[in-house]
């Protein structure tokens, strides 16, 4: 809706102030826009009585809410049964402070309706609040677990780590998608996924040339389901006693099934992993069939615990992880292409000394094969150039394209190697079809 139109309605409002239905067009409109300041301007006239259905009188309680005005917007949904106002309801109920009124209230929406789940609402009702008195300071609240104790408490207080989501990621949009759809629906609600006997969790692996985005988009993902994230590095399985390699695998499963929603990232899996007929050391076949059964054994419960497993050779992986309940789910992650590398050029440009003249297009255009890596190492040398020519000079110097077709003439594309191989895999060694992603993106990019 335009602003002239907007302003046309609002004259009007001002001509037939008890026109309700014109009010409550304004209102639905402000509160899409989330600007409550003004739809505040219009809320006072309007009665819970004068309402008659549930829906305007859940956009009034919305507008209160927002405006900071709890207590009025209770009022408009307070007795309402439907399961969009029962979770609106909630949501005003923890503002108040009213926690286990907000509990019940969530739960009847939920077993009315299971896809409006909120995992972000349910971890906040499910929390307690503790307050630490100090003599001369306020009170201090930390919000926690109901398994929460003293030392963890203070281990709350301080501040977390930086989280990553598809947001940090450029270009990788079709696997984006089909990792919100796969991975973190079934995340962030549950309910609605065991109604239809789906379970969250899993394993999916992802393959691709190196430096392409697989252990970013592994932290991603972790990021957009609000899960522990925990990477897992070679040295922290192998180990020289027979036995001990099996035990701290154990180890870390057990670990991540205790913090579900959790997800368990194996770089180079193909170390861990790696096919038993090539191998001449019995540990090694245990080490892979100890794998195996934590993923998908008879004792074990991976419900919440999403397996991630990154490698640059698939084919070295042994196959019994591509059976479905392991890596079922097998993702190959592709080079760049142009739009893909325009997105990450910006991003690594984002806050740097840019001059006018540098043109991530044109820089995207003449990457081609360059992996995410590849176009870091060209940020960073060009960089190289402008740091020196500015202590050269005594001033600050901005990064320009004449630094740019610089570090293009030094840097070439790290992913042809790979490819080469891939297509021979992908030519005799597809009986499965599981390459079928390999050999489109070689029809659709690749030459000879």
């Amino acid at each position: 809706m335009t602003g002239d139109m907007t302003t046309d309605l609002m004259s009007a409002l001002e001509q037939t102030p008890g026109n309700l239905e014109l009010r409550m067009v304004l209102l639905r409109m402000f509160c899409e826009r989330e600007d409550f300041a003004t739809a505040a301007q219009l809320l006072e006239p309007i009665e819970t009585e004068t309402l008659k259905n549930a829906a305007d009188r859940r956009v009034v309680a919305t507008c209160h809410y927002r405006s900071g005005s709890a207590l009025q917007a209770l009022s408009f949904v307070e007795a309402d049964d439907e399961p969009e106002s029962l979770l609106l309801k909630a949501r005003i109920l923890l503002s108040l402070d009213r926690r286990d009124e907000a509990r019940n209230a969530y739960a009847s929406a939920i077993g009315a309706n299971s896809a409006l789940e909120d995992q972000n609402l349910k971890r906040d009702l499910d929390a307690n609040v503790r307050a630490f008195n100090k003599e001369g300071r306020p009170a201090l609240k930390v919000i926690s677990n109901d398994d929460t104790d003293e030392s963890e408490v203070l281990r709350l207080l301080r501040p977390a780590e930086d989280k990553v989501t598809f947001a940090d990621v450029g270009g990788l949009d079709a696997v984006k998608k089909q990792i919100h759809r796969k991975i973190i629906l079934p995340f962030q609600k549950p309910s609605l996924f065991q109604r239809f006997k789906k379970r969250a969790g899993g394993g999916i692996l992802l393959y691709g040339p190196p430096g392409c985005g697989k252990t970013l988009l592994a932290r991603a993902t972790a990021g957009e389901v609000d899960a522990a994230f925990f990477s897992i590095a070679i040295a922290d399985v192998l180990d020289l006693y027979i036995g001990e390699s099996e035990r701290k695998l154990h180890a870390i499963f057990e670990k991540a099934r205790q913090q579900a929603p959790a997800v368990l990232f194996f770089d180079e899996i193909e170390a861990l992993g790696g096919k038993r007929q090539y191998t001449r050391e019995a540990t090694s076949s245990k080490l892979v069939s100890q794998f195996l059964a934590e993923m998908d054994g008879f004792a074990q419960d991976n419900h919440g615990v999403l397996i991630l497993g990154a490698t640059n050779v698939p084919w070295a992986v042994d196959p019994a992880f591509r059976r479905p309940g392991r890596f079922d789910r097998v993702v190959f992650i592709p080079p760049p292409d142009e739009a893909a590398r325009n997105a990450i050029l910006n991003l690594l440009l984002a806050d740097r000394p840019i001059a006018a003249d540098v043109n991530p297009k044109f820089l995207s255009a003449r990457t081609s094969g360059f992996s995410g890596a590849d176009l870091l190492e060209l940020v960073e040398t060009a960089v190289d150039e402008a740091i020196e020519e500015s202590i050269d000079q005594g001033r600050e110097s901005p990064v320009t394209q004449a630094h740019f077709k610089a570090a293009l003439a030094d840097r070439k594309a790290t992913t042809l190697e790979w490819l080469t191989t891939a297509r021979n895999y992908a030519r005799y060694s597809n009986e499965s079809g599981q390459y079928d992603e390999v050999l489109a993106f070689l029809k659709q990019h690749g030459r000879g």
